[in-house]
């Protein structure tokens, strides 16, 4: 007799059988693949390297039955490729926290990602992001690489942020502005449309109803019917046109130039959320390369951006014990 043992599932357990083309009625061969590289002059072999799906030595379609189909199976290599975490254009990134660079970050000397822990001294203060490079502390038990706290570096990569879209901003806002007003009047103008259409739809019904032969009263009673429908839907269009109208009128512009003007207290609005203000983030940067300058006790960060520049940025590192609040009775000579 025949039993079954359930277990919790694993990932492990399942990844494989949804990137495994056998599911789908193919037959695949040569799915991996080995390399060989020259290390202290001598080559050395390394096995297991998985190949892409177009780059299988044989793929056989339809080749037995399946559980699912072709179609299907891509969709789920798509998703599962989506659904991959610690990647800068993915759609795990940008999904909020206290930390604005969380996913962005790389270290200069090992080229892992830096992670994101939060600590704070007491239950009356909120957690602050700490930026950290200790994989290979970790895994392989190095020596960790660098570690810094997150609000002055964020606070520093969002001022070099609004310098560099500054220029542009004022540009970007007349434009917004200029669509805005296109937007209003193309609304109004299929309003305008369909009011003409309906009184067009009117005059008709009223040019039919006038030509009735008086001894069909059947015939007269669905024209009278007609016109009245007509006339109403002439009445609701002028309605929703005025509306449309008194609207325009009464909703004050947005002061678009004016929030250009002033990028930095659009950023910190009270509307706008971290999520939103990553995303934004991730529109113009490519990633954060991260490094320690310990002879000069200074924070090094180089910003890539989307168009091919790059940035360099040095933030001081605090003196132990040190931080950024001050009184007057320090600032005050």
């Amino acid at each position: 007799m025949t039993s079954f043992e359930w277990t919790p599932i694993r990932y492990r357990n399942v990844i494989p059988v949804l990137k495994n083309p056998y599911y789908t009625g193919a037959y695949a061969f040569g799915k991996s693949e080995h390399r060989t590289e020259i290390v202290d002059g001598r080559a050395r072999k390394t096995y297991g390297h998985h190949r892409p799906l177009q780059d299988y030595d044989i793929l056989l379609k339809e080749h037995h039955e399946g559980d699912i189909d072709w179609a299907e199976f891509e969709r789920n290599q798509k998703q599962v490729a989506a659904n991959a975490c610690r990647r800068p254009d993915g759609t795990k990134s940008g999904r909020g926290g206290r930390a604005l660079l969380v996913g962005l970050l790389v270290c200069r000397r090992c080229g892992r990602q830096l992670t994101v822990n939060y600590t704070s001294h007491s239950s009356r203060h909120a957690c602050q992001p700490v930026y950290r490079c200790d994989r290979g502390a970790v895994m392989l038990g190095q020596r960790r690489c660098m570690m810094f706290g997150g609000l002055r570096v964020d606070k520093v990569v969002v001022q070099e942020l609004v310098r560099a879209v500054e220029p542009m901003a004022i540009e970007a806002a007349l434009a917004a502005e200029r669509k805005l007003m296109e937007r209003q009047a193309e609304q109004r103008r299929i309003v305008e449309l369909e009011l003409q259409q309906a009184r067009y739809e009117a005059s008709l019904a009223e040019r039919c109803y006038a030509a009735w032969d008086p001894d069909n009263r059947l015939i007269a009673a669905t024209l009278e019917k007609s016109w009245e429908a007509a006339l109403r839907r002439v009445q609701d269009c002028e309605t929703r046109l005025d509306a449309t109208t008194k609207a325009t009128a009464a909703t004050p512009a947005p002061d678009l130039v004016g929030l250009a003007e002033d990028l930095g207290a659009a950023w910190k609005a009270a509307g706008v959320t971290m999520r939103t203000r990553q995303q934004l983030l991730r529109t113009l940067v490519n990633e954060l390369t991260a490094d320690s300058d310990e002879a000069a006790r200074e924070i090094v960060l180089v910003i890539h951006w989307k168009g091919g520049q790059h940035s360099e940025l040095r933030l001081r590192k605090p003196q132990s014990g040190g931080h950024d609040c001050s009184t007057l009775a320090t600032r005050w000579p």
